[in-house]
């Protein structure tokens, strides 16, 4: 400022106010546009933080819950994992249902919609071709049987569950029930939650027997190949599974013992075929050298051992079922406590669970433990079906087709009408899915050693029917309840009894020391066919004759050798009386657990350690016979030369820092697809397990036309190898770069967590809310660690996970331990929402207390639940 700036006095004195520059106006201007936007950016980040914590539950302190009867405390630990103890059965799934509500609605309800054929409520149009193939299967439909039919006891639990649900929809709506109806409500602004039910409930459990559903795709993926390739090539493609080197579950079968089972700890059930494990010695060779290891896609691992093998002298039992990776994870942790265990209230039980479902699923109770792997039998067939008009074929004679019409009510659309046809065997879904339809298109009928066309068929329109044992009427939904409350092994088999839907293995372990195994479920007796391929649903000699009688299906009870694997390998040798599948998994991770049991056995008595290691073993059994290949394979690259030598070094473990691991998989993937996917047909390479063998095979045989494509230019098994070497090195260069020290598998292999609806929406910002991840992981398809990825797809990213990791000591159950893929909240941004990804990611489980007292003690949030005036 200058002097001639300065303002004439007067008599009043005054105080100078200096003029402000064009700048300094400028700049203030601006500091007052950015603080303006500063507080409006700090405002909707208030907004969007209290959007987003307003669906946290209560943890603390007192809630009043219309309903119960007396108190109900729930106790968290430091990973939100509720304990409820509650003095009758009906407060106790009350306050489950509340919990879970608390935790997880947004997650039930989408189920719930789902099961239902109803996404297209929710989201719009572009789910009505999902609810046209989900209400054709009538999921809800049939759960609405099986809770009619369901006896009062358990259909009490059910309806205390739904009502415990209810109580805390009554006090959050919208937004307060969860951060995904705020999302929602952007596109759905007129969505409203509906009470929940027992329907609502049981319908879950046929979503979870469609993702273990068996072959239902491996019949589909033949039928197709059948119209491009020999029944011969489709027998390559299909090997039968290796009994001479992979073990089975259940190896040898006997006549029964006429006395109780319960009266000696070496005999199985006397209304049934005796089973005993036999030595397999064979495995242990052939592992050996072989070394399987594997799991793929949808499967799971378990095992049991007895005190004979252990250091404290009682069984060990592990179980990491193998399911898609889900944001939040399928399962859902809490344990079941009745405050006095009595005959009135005996529930005294810990395990995971789902969401919408009342009791636990796998899990301990103070007496028994349990776990499940799919058993991989054949439960679905497809048919084809002539139709003419209203009607269909069926031993000459026109039978009217069973029709129903559906409404899909569409969110900002205009309803659609949809008619349901049947025959006889079973809805029909051609016309549903690409697949499906092409089936109709060009239709086959036959076996992996038999296609031909569907040649004599009646006149009329192709179409696919679909038979599958979860369309019919089951008790699964009570056999929950007999499970957690069996205290010994028949009461644990007549809890298997009712399991019918999905087929499963189940293996057992109690405080006394046994340890047992049982197949349960609907397993159908096939009339002419083997349901590998569609059958003529025309003639009734393709018909199901019936169910495998409980009595008659494989059971093991304290083995001799003292221990029990099951990995969705073969339950049972080719002398068994009834045909179960020719679609096994091919027994690669079974036989690497065997033997790292046997191992470990033969040098020390195993702990819940070993356990834990042996879940965490990531050998690739693949792997190890192309390390072996690697030297005798010729290439002109430098670049690939030096990975093959670094192949050659390897040790097989798909570490996830792992160089070698890197180039092993990128190099199996594109031998497969060289071999039969870069095809005028493609040759259908869904399996890995299943191409392990495939390949196994044709090792040993270098003249088979498989190694020669001339699409790419490759004839016979030595340009083939090559080829494929150089083809891996470049392709893993364009993913991580020349410098093969700084390649790994864990980023290649990387798990995204992805929320299951709002995580795909194309919207960035919405997808950051829910999203987690990537997380580098090792192990892989087929591999004990069985992180599955999707040969010959172009990624290989995590899609198949073990969903959780459990040991349980029966010698001590407060010396158990778990872990679960994600955490307990569904609640983006919780502090339980993802917490225990890190020590899933690292393969390590965390203490899993049972003891109440040490549970009330180790509590960081003490909730009690109190009748409402």
């Amino acid at each position: 400022m200058t002097m001639t700036d300065v303002p004439e006095t007067t008599d009043e004195p005054t105080t100078a106010k200096p003029k402000r520059s064009l700048g300094r106006k400028i700049g203030i201007a601006v500091f007052s546009v950015i603080a303006g936007v500063t507080v409006l950016a700090l405002i909707a980040a208030g907004v969007v933080v209290w959007t987003i914590q307003r669906s946290f539950p209560q943890l603390e302190g007192t809630v009043a819950a219309p309903g119960l009867d007396a108190d109900v405390t729930v106790y968290r630990d430091e990973l939100g994992i509720p304990t409820v103890v509650a003095d009758s059965t009906d407060d106790l799934f009350y306050a489950q249902g509340y919990v879970h509500a608390q935790d997880r609605f947004w997650e039930m309800d989408f189920r719930r919609h789902l099961t239902g054929g109803r996404l297209a409520e929710l989201f719009g149009q572009s789910q009505v071709a999902t609810d046209s193939f989900l209400r054709t299967l009538g999921w809800h439909e049939i759960a609405a049987e099986e809770v009619a039919a369901l006896d009062e006891t358990t259909l009490g639990y059910y309806e205390a569950y739904a009502e415990g649900v209810n109580a805390y929809l009554a006090d959050h709506d919208g937004a307060a029930a969860s951060l995904e109806y705020a999302v929602l409500g952007l596109q759905n602004p007129d969505y409203e939650i509906e009470p929940w039910t027992p329907v609502d409930s049981v319908a879950w459990l046929k979503a979870m027997a469609w993702d273990l559903r068996a072959n239902i795709e491996s019949e589909t993926d033949r039928a197709i190949l059948a119209q491009d390739y020999t029944a011969e090539q489709i027998a390559d493609l299909y090997p039968a599974y290796p009994y001479d080197t992979n073990p089975v579950i259940v190896p040898v079968i006997t006549e029964a013992p006429a006395e109780d089972p319960a009266s000696s700890a070496d005999d199985t059930d006397a209304a049934t075929a005796s089973v005993e494990w036999a030595e397999v010695g064979s495995v242990i060779e052939a592992v050996s050298t072989m070394m399987g290891s594997p799991g793929e896609g949808i499967g799971s691992n378990s095992w049991v051992v007895s005190g004979a093998l252990t250091e404290s002298g009682h069984p060990l039992l592990a179980n990491d079922p193998h399911l898609g990776a889900a944001l939040p994870s399928v399962w859902h942790q809490m344990g079941l406590r009745c405050a006095t265990v009595s005959a009135d209230c005996a529930f005294d039980v810990a395990g995971f669970g789902f969401s919408g479902v009342p009791g636990i699923i796998i899990g301990h109770n103070a007496q028994i433990a349990w776990g499940f792997t799919n058993l991989g039998t054949d439960v679905a067939d497809l048919y084809l079906e002539k139709v003419d008009g209203d009607s269909y074929w069926y031993d000459g004679e026109l039978v009217p087709l069973q029709t129903r019409t559906e409404t899909i009510r569409v969110a900002g659309g205009a309803d659609v009408e949809l008619e349901i046809r049947s025959t006889g065997h079973g809805p029909i879904v051609s016309g549903l899915t690409d697949d499906l339809t092409a089936i109709a298109e060009s239709p086959y009928t036959g076996s992996t050693d038999a296609a031909v066309p569907a040649s004599g068929a009646p006149e009329g329109d192709w179409a696919v029917s679909m038979r599958w044992t979860a369309l019919e009427p089951g008790t699964t939904a009570a056999s929950i309840f007999a499970l957690n409350l069996a205290q010994d092994f028949d009461g644990f088999r007549a809890a298997a009894r009712q399991f019918n839907v999905p087929a499963q293995n189940l293996v057992y372990a109690d405080v006394e020391g046994n340890i047992g195994y049982q197949t349960p479920g609907n397993l159908p007796i096939r009339g002419a066919g083997d349901g590998s391929m569609p059958q003529p649903g025309w003639d009734s000699a393709y018909d199901w004759r019936g169910y495998i009688p409980f009595e008659e299906l494989p059971t093991v009870y304290n083995p001799e050798s003292g221990y029990i694997v099951t990995a969705n390998n073969a339950v049972v040798g080719e002398d068994y009386p009834y045909f179960l599948t020719n679609d096994w998994d091919y027994g690669w991770r079974a036989a690497r657990i065997t033997d790292l049991i046997e191992r470990t056995a033969a040098t020390k008595k195993l702990t819940a350690d070993d356990m834990s290691a042996i879940q965490a073993d990531q050998e690739f059994w693949t792997g190890r016979q192309l390390s072996a290949l690697a030297a005798g394979i010729e290439v002109d690259g430098e670049g690939t030369r030096e990975a093959l030598t670094l192949l050659e070094r390897w040790d097989a473990q798909n570490r996830p820092d792992s160089a070698a691991a890197a180039y092993a998989n990128v190099l199996w993937d594109e031998l497969v697809q060289n071999m039969f996917s870069r095809r005028d047909a493609d040759a259908r390479p869904t399996s890995q397990s299943r191409m392990f063998e495939v390949v196994d095979q044709l090792l040993d045989e270098p003249d088979s036309t498989w190694w020669t494509n001339a699409e790419i230019g490759v004839d016979g098994q030595e340009e083939m190898l090559a080829r494929s070497a150089e083809d891996a090195y470049e392709r893993l260069v364009s993913l991580q770069g020349d410098n093969a020290t700084l390649w790994n598998w864990g980023s290649l292999h990387a798990l995204p967590l992805t929320h299951g609806t709002f995580g795909s929406s194309g919207i960035a910002p919405i997808e950051a809310l829910f999203n987690r991840g990537p997380y580098p992981v090792g192990g892989g398809a087929s591999v004990v660690d069985a992180t599955g990825w999707v040969l010959a797809s172009g990624s290989f990213e995590t899609v198949t996970v073990p969903s959780l990791r459990m040991t349980v000591d029966l010698a001590d159950l407060d010396a158990s331990r778990w872990n679960n893929l994600t955490g307990a909240s569904g609640h983006a941004f919780h502090p339980n929402y993802t917490d225990q990804t890190e020590a899933w990611q690292q393969n390590r489980q965390t203490p899993w207390l049972f003891t109440v007292d040490r549970l009330a003690e180790d509590a960081t949030h003490t909730l009690v639940l109190t009748p409402a005036s």
